[in-house]
Parts: structure tokens; C-alpha cells; sequence
């Protein structure tokens, strides 16, 4: 196991009926900027409850942000904030909406163009307002983790920044808040936190066995809860879990002390700058392709993911690593996630296109031991096709 410091200081409130326990999260006197997107959190409820729970305080409504939160929107809720004087912020919301705030907290303060927060991880990032959190999507885990993605398509560029002033103060998970989601966003939000678990799993043995098991039991329970939360939607016990497991993948526990992965994130940013496709589907196009491509690289983990994972055991090493990835693809299609570019009407034109973008990113070395070059690029998205 590697070295690591682990620290989480995001306070959750999980279950039925736990929205109201925000006005205890929140000082009476805060001037409070509710953040959310488009009518998800008005169709289940949240945005109400919400609004009663902080009756008497001073609030203030944003909404609109998109799906991959666009720059030019946040910046606009930044405008407000400082015109208003917030002093804290509520994200109402999924991945889209708690990642356009986090970066609503750190630019708000901030004295220098807001767009230089966005370089080098989030380096500049001194503070930040503090950040709420009421979940209705669970796919991201950016309700417990100190990351945020933002989208800027006058440059064409998608960045992940991280640092430690992003971390929420408090996030409320309330499963039947989920009950509501259209199959596609419960879809996504099962591959997205598979995904989650894969990136921070399938590298190479270190000999950290807590984590490997973590990572294997959060995979269990998304291959057995996810399909029934299409056929149940309401059934509040597979909502909990889906919701904690979206959680626990990304909130840095079966990260620490592990290498991690992240390639398909990064080359998937660019499927989505380029062709508007959902986070989860560029991951549900890229994963499969990838574990073939850099199956010298992954083997051991490969072989180990496919006996605990999918109890596949029998055979030689290429054909259980063979069964491993076919097992994958056929899980992301279970959830309805289409995993060939030609299903979302993509072509082989894509790939200098994809490959171009991430050198003028400088993103030349991808992956846990940097061996995701452009030209290795170019052969996973051919067998993405």
C-alpha cells in the first residue's frame, strides 16, 4: 500500500425526510444562494422542501445550470452573488449543479479573473464561501469530495479542478428525492459511479487489500441494485443503496494508498466538448475499449476484478480477461448505456478530432503509469467504434 493522508471533513445526512435538518446546518444570519438546474429538483420535491426548511432566512434563487456546468453560466451566479453579498451557498442537484457552485465558492471571493481558478487543478484556489449540499442525483460524488468539473465551450475545454476549500460543509441524501429521475439519468448514474470505482481499482496490485474489497463490494452492489432501480424506481431500499455506493466511490477512501487511473475521464471530456454525449456514455464507450488496449498493463487486476467481480475463474488469462470486459459491456448496456460510438451516431472522424484536443490540452501521458499516449488514444477509440 502507498502512502497517503486521508481527510473528509463533508458532514452527511442520510435518509427519508432529512431535508428539513438543513436550517441546523446553516447560520440564521448567512445570506444563502440557492443553486440548482433545470426542473429535477422541482419535480421531486426538493426545491420546496428546501425553501421551507429555510423560511426566515435571506435567500436568493439561482437556477439553470447545465448538465456539465457551462463557465459563462456560473460566472453569472458569481455576478449575483457579489452584487447580493452572499456569504453561503446551497446547491439543490446533482453532480452538474454541486460542481458549477464549488467553483461559485472559490470564485466569489476571488480578486483576479475568475478562468485562472480553472488552471492547474485549482492551485489558485486560497478560499472559499462555504457549500451546502441537497442530493437528487447520485452519480458524481461531488456531494463528499473536494473536486468539480467545469465546461467552457468558447475554448472547447472541460477541467477538473481540486482542492481542499471545495469540500462541502454538509450534504443531505434523501433516497426518495431520486424516486423521480428519468431512466437515463438513473442509468448514467450507475456506470458514472462504476466507473468511479474502476478508475481507482483497475491499475496494478499494491497490496492494498481494504481498498480492493471496498472497491469490489461497492461494484457487487451496483451490478445487483442498478437494474432494479429501473424496473423499481421507487423502491426506497435500492435508491439508499445506490445512493451511499455514488458516494463512497468517490469521496477518497478506496482511493488512498492506491494508484489511480482517471484516462477514461479525461479522453471522455473530450467526447463531450466535441459531440455533447453524457459523461456516463463517453465512460460506457471508452472503459471496455480501454481494458483491451492496456490489458498488458492491467492484467493482474483484470484477472482478479473478473474472479471476485463476475466469478469468472475458469479458462486461460485471455479468455477471463476476455469474459471480464464482456461482462462490463454488457452491465452499461443492462443500465441502457449504449457502448459503441455508432450507437449515439459517431463515426471514425471522431479520433483526430479527440486525439488533437488532448495535445493542445498538453495531455500527452494519461493513466496510472502514463502510458496512455495519444497514439494508444487512437487505438482505443478505434475499437470504441
Amino acid at each position: 500500500m502507498q502512502n497517503f493522508v486521508f481527510q473528509n471533513p463533508t458532514k452527511i445526512i442520510f435518509g427519508k425526510g432529512c431535508v428539513n435538518k438543513i436550517a441546523g446546518e446553516i447560520p440564521k444570519e448567512a445570506k444563502v444562494l440557492m443553486t440548482y438546474g433545470g426542473g429535477s429538483a422541482k419535480r421531486n420535491g426538493a426545491l420546496d422542501e428546501v425553501k421551507v426548511a429555510l423560511s426566515g432566512y435571506d435567500v436568493t434563487d439561482f437556477g439553470g445550470i447545465e448538465p456539465n456546468p457551462e463557465y459563462e453560466t456560473i460566472i453569472k451566479a458569481v455576478a449575483l452573488a457579489r452584487k447580493k453579498k452572499i456569504n453561503y451557498l446551497l446547491a439543490i442537484g446533482g453532480g452538474s449543479v454541486i460542481d458549477g457552485t464549488k467553483f461559485m465558492a472559490a470564485a466569489i471571493p476571488f480578486k483576479d479573473d475568475p478562468a485562472l481558478l480553472l488552471e492547474n487543478t485549482g492551485s489558485a484556489i486560497i478560499q472559499a464561501l462555504p457549500v451546502g449540499v441537497v442530493l437528487t442525483l447520485p452519480a458524481s460524488g461531488s456531494e463528499m469530495n473536494n473536486r468539480a468539473i467545469i465546461s467552457r465551450k468558447a475554448v472547447a475545454h472541460k477541467r477538473a479542478i481540486m482542492n481542499q476549500f471545495l469540500f462541502p460543509r454538509f450534504a443531505v441524501l434523501d433516497p426518495t428525492k431520486t424516486y423521480t429521475l428519468p431512466a437515463r439519468q438513473t442509468g448514467n448514474g450507475v456506470v458514472d459511479t462504476f466507473v468511479h470505482v474502476l478508475e481507482q481499482y483497475m491499475t496494478y496490485p499494491v497490496d492494498a487489500k481494504v481498498q480492493d474489497r471496498l472497491a469490489e463490494g461497492l461494484l457487487h452492489v451496483l451490478i445487483e441494485e442498478g437494474p432494479k432501480a429501473l424496473i423499481e424506481p421507487e423502491n426506497y431500499d435500492v435508491r439508499a443503496n445506490l445512493m451511499w455506493c455514488a458516494t463512497m466511490a468517490l469521496n477518497g477512501l478506496i482511493g488512498a494508498g492506491v494508484p489511480q487511473d482517471w484516462a477514461a475521464h479525461r479522453i471522455g471530456y473530450e467526447l463531450t466538448v466535441l459531440y455533447g454525449l453524457d459523461h456516463a456514455q463517453t465512460l460506457a464507450v471508452l472503459v471496455p475499449a480501454m481494458f483491451k488496449i492496456l490489458e498488458r498493463d492491467k492484467r493482474q487486476k483484470l484477472l482478479q476484478y473478473g474472479e471476485r467481480v463476475w466469478g469468472i475463474n475458469k479458462g486461460d488469462d485471455g479468455a477471463r480477461i476476455d469474459a471480464a470486459i464482456d461482462k462490463t459491456r454488457e452491465f452499461f448496456e443492462k443500465m441502457q448505456v449504449p457502448t459503441r460510438l455508432s450507437a449515439y451516431g459517431i463515426t471514425d472522424k471522431c479520433i483526430p478530432l479527440v486525439v488533437e484536443q488532448l495535445k493542445a490540452h498538453g495531455l500527452l501521458k494519461l493513466g496510472e503509469s502514463q502510458s496512455v499516449t495519444p497514439e494508444v488514444v487512437e487505438k482505443i477509440l478505434q475499437l470504441c467504434l
